[in-house]
């Protein structure tokens, strides 16, 4: 059996197949609590959580403040604007600010790629990645493989196609890294000036025709072209864009019957989804949403919540051993 031996979790790159399966596995159990008449366990009482945003945030921000909430944790919910980030403050030192203050875990977005990896180095306490950059979004990712597979019964075999800003995506990462771990057949597809070079390398398929790529497949997932993270003119203009890579209910027909249709969020619709595409029967969006929160039970009682079955001196876990995820 798996067993739970990381302090963090930044990433899916190089993350077991027992591992994401054994957080897939938690988040079963913890969904179960959704369905309650009182959704709320004592889990983790008498714990607190930091969520520190340096981004703006509010499905993953206010996911992660439920699921630490439903565990009965203590929530702690600082922005930028908040902080003394303003007054030029690091990352470390605001995370053991909180540390020393009785935080016992912290999760944190921020704009700039591998901010999370440096802030696990330099702080005891668990770190979760809740988006770096361009880098990943582990526990989108892992939310994201829970809905497929509470549709699909497994991922192994399946073929997923993520239609959009690649380049940009973190989300479009952490999935790669993980459906690949998992057995499934990945499919980016987007104009070829949102395409990393040399992605094909990584075991992912890469098209660039929306219509061709869709033929056949389990899983669509459609990203929000990322116009804050762009420095130049990667198409001609929005309106060209949604011609050629929009998610419309004619392209839908090419997929496989069953097909699940998914968004990381916040959707722009008329862009890479139409409404009637978003709102059918085939999408799974706002299932994503309520997923994330179970996922995000799982890790919290992952990371922070089994040292209090081990809270013995002899059984306690090294906190310093490799983070997990880590690239």
């Amino acid at each position: 059996m798996t067993e739970w031996l990381r302090k963090d979790c930044l990433g899916l790159r190089g993350v077991s197949r027992e591992e994401i399966e054994l957080v897939l596995d938690t988040a079963r159990s913890m969904k179960e609590i959704h369905t309650r008449t009182v959704k709320k366990v004592p889990t983790l009482r008498g714990k607190i959580v930091a969520n520190l945003f340096y981004e703006p945030s509010t499905r993953t921000r206010t996911s992660f403040e439920l699921a630490a909430t439903r565990l009965s944790a203590d929530v702690i919910n600082i922005t930028t604007a908040q902080s003394s980030v303003v007054k030029g403050e690091t990352v470390p030192d605001t995370a053991n600010n909180l540390r020393v203050m009785g935080a016992d875990a912290v999760v944190i977005r921020h704009n700039i790629s591998g901010t999370p990896h440096f802030l696990a180095k330099n702080t005891s306490i668990p770190v979760l990645n809740a988006g770096d950059g361009t880098n990943e979004h582990p526990s989108q990712a892992l939310l994201d493989m829970f809905t497929i597979r509470e549709h699909k019964g497994c991922i192994e075999g399946l073929t997923v196609a993520i239609v959009g800003d690649i380049l940009h995506g973190r989300v479009a990462r952490s999935n790669m890294w993980g459906l690949l771990t998992l057995g499934a057949k990945v499919r980016f597809v987007g104009p070829p000036t949102l395409i990393p070079p040399g992605v094909q390398d990584l075991g992912v398929e890469v098209y660039h025709d929306l219509d061709k790529a869709i033929e056949g497949v389990d899983v669509i997932n459609l990203l929000r072209i990322q116009r804050e993270r762009m420095t130049g003119n990667f198409f001609p203009s929005l309106q060209e864009y949604s011609r050629i890579y929009g998610m419309t209910m004619e392209r839908l027909k090419r997929a496989k019957p069953g097909v699940l249709i998914m968004h990381p969020g916040p959707m722009n619709r008329g862009i890479e989804i139409m409404s009637e595409v978003a709102d059918s029967e085939s999408s799974v969006i706002l299932e994503q949403v309520t997923n994330g929160i179970a996922v995000r039970m799982a890790l919290l009682y992952l990371l922070i919540g089994r040292e209090i079955e081990s809270d013995k001196p002899h059984e306690k876990k090294d906190l310093h051993t490799p983070t997990l995820f880590e690239n």
